[in-house]
């Protein structure tokens, strides 16, 4: 064998398992097509983070005076906005290759393939073919954004995420199509250096995927800051013309004319063209199917993050990454819990959730107990001037089970990570209000919550 383990991508999945499998003893190679880090480090997590960062301190500026601080003439520099995120892109994946080096990882880069009998042929970014043969070989190969026929993608007037991480210059007028997490936070970030933003969304609420109660106030908070939000509107066709680009939508004669349209509908698995069928690996809904320890059909041939049915979450793909090799080296890990995994969205107000939401937890049959808390009620909100959003517990009421907790609000994608801890070691509520929680804090407002879910907030 050439090696022990081949990875097919270096996403947030596939370098972390290239690590665990060289700190392992494995003989580890991993294969690239474009940059290490994946879509998430290079495209996506990192650099929006970087974005919302610089908008999160222009809009603080603004309302400087607020805190008793004077500040004029504040400018953008667009161009240098744009510029710090890439370099810190540029950075974590230098960091990425540093790790590579650390483990003795051998990395290509260029396109693999597939083959028969554990082999995989790889031509390299200089066009030079390759084959070589490995007694495991990981599937990580990420997702890409998804196209729909009515929302043609030019790469200048209607663009998809990579393009909106690095546009020359400020629009006027911008539409986003999609208002999951790639489309909020765009919406948020462009709205916020001056863009007039129209969000349109196919469901009947944006962030379909959030707690009813989380959609509708980041609906009101967007709006309030001037994005025009469409729900349950559907894109009929796109028409250029000399002075911009008009966007009609189905069963409606309202028209939206912008500067620039954003497809944010999602995203797609990237599973073209790698030799599933020449080896036989069985697809499930476009997706590779897999046990719970993520081996295909095809014994020795792996599979984990975007390319599973599992949450599209660059955490989720690092934790299968783990359980995979570590499956490998017969560590016998126990399969990841896919009822606790966290989800946030880095709009502001931030969003983050575990667990059920209120609306799940009845279909599911759960007798509930429900607690809400506002951050206008928290001395430290107040000191910060961050006082939009709460915080949602839901309880089973019969056993006090901590069945999920929704927050919408500043930092609250730092907070989540109590109800997820809480959630794994079985911590019931009156486990929690038997705990004390620092004062002045954030963090109150989920004590708060659950004592008001059981009549018990002194705070409200």
């Amino acid at each position: 064998m050439d090696f022990d383990l081949v990875i097919i991508g270096s996403g947030p999945g596939g370098y972390v398992a290239a690590i665990r499998a060289a700190q392992l003893g494995l003989k580890t190679a991993i294969v690239e097509k474009e940059k290490l880090g994946g879509i998430c480090l290079n495209w996506g997590c990192i650099p929006t983070k970087s974005l919302l960062k610089s908008s999160q301190i222009f809009s603080t500026l603004k309302k400087a005076s607020f805190y008793g601080i004077k500040s004029e003439n504040i400018q953008i520099n667009f161009s240098s906005i744009i510029e710090r995120s890439r370099s810190v892109a540029e950075k974590m994946s230098k960091g990425i290759n540093y790790l590579m080096q650390k483990n003795k990882i051998t990395v290509f880069f260029g396109k693999a393939e597939l083959k028969e009998g554990k082999k995989i042929k790889i031509i390299n970014n200089e066009g030079k073919e390759m084959e070589y043969k490995a007694s495991f070989i990981i599937i990580a190969t990420g997702a890409t954004a998804k196209k729909i026929p009515n929302l043609p993608q030019d790469g200048k007037k209607i663009i998809g995420y990579r393009e909106a991480l690095t546009l020359s210059s400020l629009p006027k007028r911008m539409v986003i199509v999609g208002s999951g997490p790639i489309g909020v936070e765009f919406a948020y970030f462009y709205n916020s250096m001056g863009v007039q933003v129209s969000l349109i969304e196919s469901m009947t609420r944006i962030v379909p995927l959030e707690d009813f109660e989380i959609s509708q106030e980041l609906e009101n908070l967007l709006k309030k800051n001037g994005i025009k939000i469409f729900t349950s509107s559907y894109i009929e066709r796109v028409d250029m013309s000399k002075t911009g680009i008009f966007v009609f939508m189905r069963d409606s004669k309202y028209k939206i004319e912008a500067d620039i349209v954003l497809s944010a509908v999602g995203i797609t698995p990237n599973i073209e063209n790698l030799g599933l069928n020449t080896v036989g690996i069985t697809l499930e809904k476009g997706y590779i199917l897999v046990d719970d320890f993520y081996r295909t059909n095809k014994e020795g041939y792996y599979a984990i993050g975007d390319i599973v049915a599992s949450p599209s979450l660059a955490h989720v793909a690092s934790a299968e990454a783990i359980i995979c090799v570590d499956n490998i080296k017969g560590l016998n890990p126990s399969p990841l819990d896919y009822k606790n995994i966290p989800s946030c969205i880095y709009c502001i107000p931030e969003i983050s959730s575990v667990g059920l939401s209120e609306e799940k937890a009845i279909k599911k049959g759960y007798k509930i107990k429900v607690g809400k808390f506002p951050f206008y009620a928290l001395g430290k909100a107040n000191a910060d001037g961050e006082t939009e959003g709460f915080i949602k517990v839901i309880f089973d009421a019969n056993y006090g089970e901590w069945l999920g907790c929704h927050m919408i609000g500043k930092g609250v994608t730092e907070m989540i990570m109590e109800a997820v801890v809480a959630r794994k070691l079985e911590t019931t509520a009156h486990d929690i209000l038997n705990t004390i929680h620092p004062h002045p804090t954030l963090s109150e407002g989920v004590i708060e919550a659950i004592a008001n879910a059981y009549g018990k907030c002194i705070n409200l």
